[in-house]
């Protein structure tokens, strides 16, 4: 098992890694809305939220030598499902034609009072 760690994402915030690659695959933490460098939370709407999630799954992703059309499973973790369709319609659009299988689930809370956090599984093509 080797393990990802990029500066474009925030750092672990607890006893875990970004992400671990395990033959082909690639199994990352969870993200929550922080920006990397200064670790705030990205306040705001479910929109602002998603945004900064996506950014920081794509710069694990590109650490790692893969990209979004190599993701097979997201699951995702919102704190009020009401706001699934605003999710939903940000996610679309920063995915572009990437749709993995996908899990969502309401939580009760998140981590530093996120509204969304993401994690998943990509494959690491062999060219990379």
């Amino acid at each position: 098992m080797k393990t990802v760690a990029t500066p474009n994402a925030p750092g672990a915030i607890g006893p875990y890694s970004q992400a671990c690659i395990s033959g082909n695959l690639l199994f990352t933490a969870g993200q929550i809305p922080l920006v990397p460098g200064s670790m705030e939370l990205v306040t705001g709407p479910i929109e602002a939220q998603t945004g900064r999630v996506v950014a920081n799954l794509a710069a694990v992703l590109e650490a790692a030598g893969t990209d979004w059309s190599h993701v097979l499973k997201t699951t995702v973790f919102l704190t009020d499902l009401a706001e699934f369709g605003a999710f939903n319609a940000v996610y679309e659009k920063l995915l572009g034609g990437a749709k993995p299988a996908r899990s969502t689930v309401q939580v009760a809370a998140l981590p530093r009072g996120a509204k969304v956090e993401i994690e998943l599984v990509a494959e690491i093509p062999a060219d990379a």
